[in-house]
Parts: structure tokens; C-alpha cells; sequence
């Protein structure tokens, strides 16, 4: 989203390559609403993961394929989450005027 201090917003995806996505807007626009929806249901999902963890980790009788499958999840969830917050600091950084920082 541009910003009155005209930055763009990180998008919730990347290219194919795996480079960052940035949108330039007002943050009304089209691709604005589907980050939105997009980030949304990233979170979901990532609270749902946490709850299918806890139970995977609580059964004893779990496999250490379930736990690697269970672990490669968290680890892409996790990317999705931090790319999240990084945009979303980004987006309230610049609006309260403040300068934004790279990275986490």
C-alpha cells in the first residue's frame, strides 16, 4: 500500500523465483482487498497448525514422519506469518511517521 511517505507494501506471496512482491496504491484497490484476504487466511491457518501440533506432540504413539511433515509445515507457516508482521510494521511504521527497518 502507498503510504504518505510513499512507500509499498509487501505482499503476502512472491514470484515464482521467490523474490518479494511489492504493491504501489492507495491500499483500496484490488490487489489490496486479496493481500488482505490472502494475509488473513495465512494466520488462519497457521492457528490451526498450531492447534494440529499440539496434538501431534501430545501423542506419544506420533511418528517421526508425522513430526517431520508436522515441523515442515510450521516452517512454511512461519515464513508466511513473519512476511505478515514484516508488512504489517512496515505499513504502521510509516504511518506514524517513523522510519521502517529491514529485516526482523
Amino acid at each position: 500500500m502507498r503510504t504518505n511517505s510513499g512507500a509499498a507494501r509487501l505482499l503476502p506471496w512472491t514470484t515464482t523465483s521467490g523474490d518479494p512482491c511489492y504493491l504501489l496504491g492507495d491500499g483500496a484497490g484490488k490487489v489490496s482487498r486479496m493481500a488482505d484476504r490472502v494475509e488473513a487466511a495465512q494466520l488462519s491457518m497457521a492457528g490451526e497448525l498450531l492447534g494440529h501440533a499440539a496434538d501431534i506432540l501430545a501423542d506419544r504413539r506420533s511418528t517421526s514422519v508425522q513430526v517431520h511433515y508436522l515441523a515442515c509445515r510450521l516452517a512454511e507457516s512461519l515464513g508466511d506469518v513473519r512476511r505478515v508482521a514484516e508488512s504489517r510494521g512496515r505499513r504502521l511504521g510509516d504511518a506514524s511517521g517513523e522510519q521502517a527497518t529491514d529485516g526482523v
